[in-house]
């Protein structure tokens, strides 16, 4: 879809998995892990959200982190 979701209605975030809880919550778990550097400047793996806004901006938050350091 060109809106950045899947066909789903889930988001979509390249090099990320998202899981959609049970009550409705958003949650995304990068593929591939963090170099050791970026987890020591606290880089987060796995992020959560209300909305796939909020989501999408904590994945650029971690992905912004990991490139500090880089």
């Amino acid at each position: 879809m060109t809106d950045g979701r899947s066909a789903s209605g889930v988001p979509a975030l390249p090099g990320w998995r998202v899981i959609v809880s049970d009550v409705g919550r958003l949650w995304a778990s990068r593929e591939e892990p963090f170099a050791l550097a970026a987890e020591e400047a606290g880089a987060l793996r796995t992020v959560d959200g209300d909305d796939a806004a909020e989501l999408a901006a904590a994945v650029a938050e971690q992905e912004h982190r990991a490139k500090e350091v880089s």
